[in-house]
């Protein structure tokens, strides 16, 4: 009974978004480390382990002879988990621990409830050869006739009529002119309602009238605030990584630039072209080369692993994230299905996605190291600002060249690092790390650039108290010898790391503070004279017990005693004066502190030799198969598409084919996006994915004609908003009433559907209502020298459009109020209802503060109109007689205190009325 209730659970609970999640990130996992132990194939070869199947849901449902691997919802009940990360006692795979990434995958899978769609004990069949329902082209349908004809105000009012007649039912009728001011304004500009709105809306209800009072917002720059914050949860906006933090200093600009775009209402084929390709598209002027550069950094926006050190997995990886982001944020696709094979629901073969991912691969958007970094290119600046820069940089190149000069071998000044050493440069007897005996693992680098040998080692700051390392030296005979530590010094070293010293003395321990650089040449630290036996222990051991911080290690010398390098630096270079090099010095560090900078932005750079890539097999880099031309979807293909060139990357064709009016995709998958924006939901309810496992269109007539009326206009977003608010169907009133039992999931458009606020819009709401709302104009909004986002605080008083997108700290309302995660593509935000949003809302200091403020703002006001302001400036309406008396009976001790009446205002940010969108 437990495995049937389990089965039941993962097919009740998965969405087309989690079946994506395990196509994309689990099944890939299982196939490559699991199913060769735990598949039906492995049973038929008799080489089945511990009675357990993995290749289908029934497999891992049942469990296996041990009991049930997977447990539903909770990760750390279930022994997959464990034996994965090689916790228990059971240990799988055995050659090895899993990738921290891909158990992550898997844990996260299982909290999820373990949604998966693979039927039956086998995979499922591939939908190849299938045709999708958004396969034919966009055509303009016939708007239908009505029986009513009063009704309908124009298509899109026709088009709903017809289903509501069909049904024998009636459209609800208008919102009040205080609930219609509401909607419009926060679905236009994201704000409360102006009270002059609601006055005009208050006197006249004409469609003449609304039409002005919506073409005022549309055209304000709070409207492309507002919509640009749409567009950045399908572009997973970020300004950091979750991994250590890291910030992306120049994301910005992409922020700004779609504020920018929406504002100019730039045509939406256009738009999408250039967060494809815009870098290669050139300008008439600099302000638009600089756009179109910086709008292509939508492809750079995830949130990658750069410390992964397969590197050639790293690019597939981010290629993959791209591949994501332009599958179902254009194109509402989970095209990432195929990375491993076709996929099994819908018409996208593997050969498709390393078709579009060659494409992608073309684009060099890593420079890799130890920690590989994202790619910046500069903006183009006006001819004089150019001619100021250029000068500055070669002075600043000059300097650098003169000082690297004097400070080679032979002509620099003393001391100071000197890069890479061969050990055989260095005096004394060299023990490398390469030569030490390790315990645990410590990790080889290259990263500080100054180093004996092939580099260092550190232990990643992890498993403190399990790793050593031994440095055992031979000695050519019994005396006195000075002991030398060379490490890799820095902020982020520990302090007190134990080094103990084994001679003919006996044990001696050692403190060492690797936080700072060693005294000696800037790579030595010098950890005194011990006599030594020749036959005797000679070794220096280095321990991480007890240190915070990084260990590192490059080499231990033993240099004697009687020799004259014991007691001068180690250098490459004959000593003299050093004046010459600390003049060029001090003058390259005046220079760097006041030169002008060029404006960067995130970028890509396309490869030299554009190439195909071949069929990774399962997924894997290191198991390429047949090579595939670059290319598109073939299942959204038609005669006479753009063909990348050979000499061609494939990015600006890949955008002309995504922009193209041909195509049967971007103009119907953006068309839903705004319906849903402003409905509430899609006409397909699954905004990012339009294949099997997401849902067809409740009309596909209306859809069409959405999608053929927005191209036909130009691609106008601005034109499709106003479209749709203008129309009875977006005007109408909420209440339920008859329509639980006829139309529950308002399929038919019959009312307008109540929803929630977004987290934006409460918080944006609350900053104007105290008076605290800061207007701004874009920028950065945080310090430039800020390394990593790890315990930022929010003290932002900007709309939350503008406020630091971190992902480790966001800002504390917007994390409770359901804000989209800025990891993956979100088309529809989540909307949950916990009692912690209430507490939050009546605890929360932010909100006190701001709660104080706007009390303060109401005392000010005449005692008899105080309440009915709260109400109108909160709730969009006034106050029913009860709501009115329950106010006054709460005041009612202390009717001129703050205290109270930032209570009330408290009170009401908790309420459901004040969150919710009728």
């Amino acid at each position: 009974m437990l495995g049937l209730a389990l089965a039941l659970l993962c097919l009740v609970s998965a969405s087309a978004d989690d079946n994506a999640f395990f196509e994309s990130r689990v099944r890939p996992v299982l196939v490559e480390h699991c199913q060769k132990c735990h598949s039906e194939d492995a049973r038929a070869k008799g080489k089945l382990r511990g009675g357990l199947l993995l290749d289908s849901r029934s497999g891992w449902v049942k469990g296996g002879d041990s009991g049930l691997a997977v447990v539903p919802g909770k990760p750390e009940s279930s022994s997959l988990i464990s034996s994965l990360s090689h916790e228990g006692e059971l240990k799988m795979p055995p050659a090895g621990r899993l990738p921290a990434n891909q158990i992550a995958d898997l844990r996260e899978w299982i909290r999820r409830g373990a949604p998966d769609p693979r039927d039956g004990a086998t995979v499922a069949k591939s939908r190849v050869a299938e045709k999708a329902w958004w396969s034919d082209p966009v055509r303009t349908p016939s708007v239908p006739e009505a029986g009513d004809t009063a009704w309908p105000g124009g298509a899109i009012d026709r088009f709903v009529l017809r289903r509501l007649e069909a049904k024998g039912l009636r459209p609800s009728p208008p919102a009040t002119p205080e609930i219609l001011a509401r909607r419009l304004s926060f679905d236009l500009t994201g704000l409360p309602p102006d009270p002059a709105l609601v006055a005009s809306l208050g006197a006249d209800m004409s469609p003449a009238n609304i039409a002005r009072e919506v073409d005022k917002m549309i055209a304000s720059r709070a409207f492309a605030e507002r919509w640009a914050r749409h567009w950045l949860d399908i572009a997973r906006y970020a300004e950091s990584l979750t991994l250590r933090g890291f910030i992306l200093k120049e994301a910005w600009r992409y922020r700004d630039a779609v504020i920018g775009a929406i504002e100019s209402d730039m045509p939406y084929d256009r738009f999408v072209a250039e967060q494809i390709a815009g870098d290669l598209m050139g300008g008439a002027t600099g302000a638009e080369r600089e756009r179109r550069t910086v709008l292509a950094s939508f492809l750079l926006m995830g949130n990658s692993n750069l410390e992964e050190q397969d590197k050639k997995a790293l690019e597939m990886d981010f290629v993959d994230e791209q591949l994501d982001v332009i599958g179902k944020g254009l194109l509402a696709q989970t095209i990432t299905c195929a990375r491993c094979h076709d996929h099994k629901f819908d018409p996208i073969p593997t050969r498709d996605y390393h078709a579009m991912a060659g494409i992608l691969k073309n684009g060099v958007a890593l420079e890799h190291s130890n920690v590989s970094k994202w790619v910046e290119v500069s903006l183009p600046l006006p001819p004089e600002r150019e001619k100021v820069v250029a000068e500055a940089e070669a002075r600043v190149k000059e300097l650098k060249g003169r000082i690297a000069s004097l400070k080679k071998p032979g002509s620099g000044k003393s001391g100071g690092k000197a890069g890479i050493l061969k050990a055989g440069d260095v005096p004394g007897i060299v023990v490398d790390d390469s030569q030490a005996k390790r315990v645990g693992a410590w990790k080889a680098s290259t990263f500080s650039g100054s180093f004996i040998g092939d580099g260092y080692v550190h232990d990643e700051n992890t498993d403190k108290g399990k790793k050593t390392l031994t440095f055992q030296a031979s000695l050519p005979a019994t005396g006195t010898y000075e002991v030398r530590l060379a490490y890799s010094g820095g902020p982020s070293r520990a302090k007190s790391v134990p080094v103990t010293v084994f001679s003919a003395e006996g044990e001696q321990e050692k403190t060492v503070d690797m936080s700072k650089a060693p005294p000696v040449d800037g790579r030595f630290l010098s950890l005194g004279q011990f006599r030594f036996e020749k036959d005797g222990q000679s070794f220096v051991m280095i321990s991480t017990e007890g240190t915070s911080g990084h260990v590192t290690a490059d080499a231990v010398v033993f240099i004697s005693a009687d020799s004259a390098a014991a007691s001068r630096p180690v250098k490459a270079s004959k000593p003299e004066p050093a004046e010459g090099v600390a003049a060029l010095e001090a003058e390259l560090k005046a220079m760097e502190s006041k030169m002008p900078r060029r404006p960067m932005a995130l970028g890509i750079k396309e490869a030299s030799k554009p190439a195909d890539l071949p069929v990774f097999i399962r997924g894997n880099v290191r198991n390429p198969g047949q090579v595939v031309p670059r290319g598109f979807l073939s299942a959204a293909s038609w005669e006479g598409q753009p063909k990348v060139a050979p000499d061609s990357g494939g990015r600006r064709e890949l955008a002309e084919w995504i922009a193209s009016p041909r195509h049967p995709l971007t103009s119907r998958v953006m068309a839903n996006r705004v319906w849903g924006w402003l409905m509430g939901e899609g006409i397909v309810r699954t905004v990012d994915n339009f294949g099997l496992t997401g849902e067809k269109p409740d009309d596909p007539l209306l859809l069409d004609w959405l999608a053929s009326r927005f191209v036909s206009e130009g691609w106008s977003v601005k034109k499709l908003v106003r479209e749709i608010v203008l129309s009875r169907t977006y005007q109408q009133a909420s209440g339920e009433g008859r329509w639980k039992d006829v139309d529950p999931d308002n399929r038919l458009y019959g009312r307008a559907r109540v929803r929630r606020l977004e987290a934006e819009c409460i918080h944006d709401a609350i900053l104007q209502m105290s008076g605290d709302l800061k207007p701004c104009d874009g920028g950065a909004t945080f310090e430039a020298s800020l390394a990593a986002d790890q315990g930022f605080r929010q003290t932002g008083r900007t709309r939350a459009v503008y406020l630091p997108a971190f992902r480790n700290s966001p800002h504390d309302l917007l994390r409770v109020f359901d804000m989209a995660d800025p990891s993956t593509v979100t088309g529809r935000r989540d909307a949950g209802t916990v009692v912690q949003q209430a507490l939050f809302m009546t605890n929360n200091p932010w909100v006190r503060e701001r709660g104080d403020k706007f009390a303060e703002r109401l005392l000010k006001t005449a005692p008899e109109k105080r309440v009915d302001e709260l109400w109108m400036a909160t709730v969009g309406r006034s106050p029913t007689d009860g709501e009115r008396k329950i106010a006054l009976e709460e005041i009612a001790s202390d009717a001129e205190s703050v205290d109270s009446w930032s209570r009330l205002c408290r009170a009401l940010w908790a309420s459901a009325d004040f969150r919710r969108l009728d």
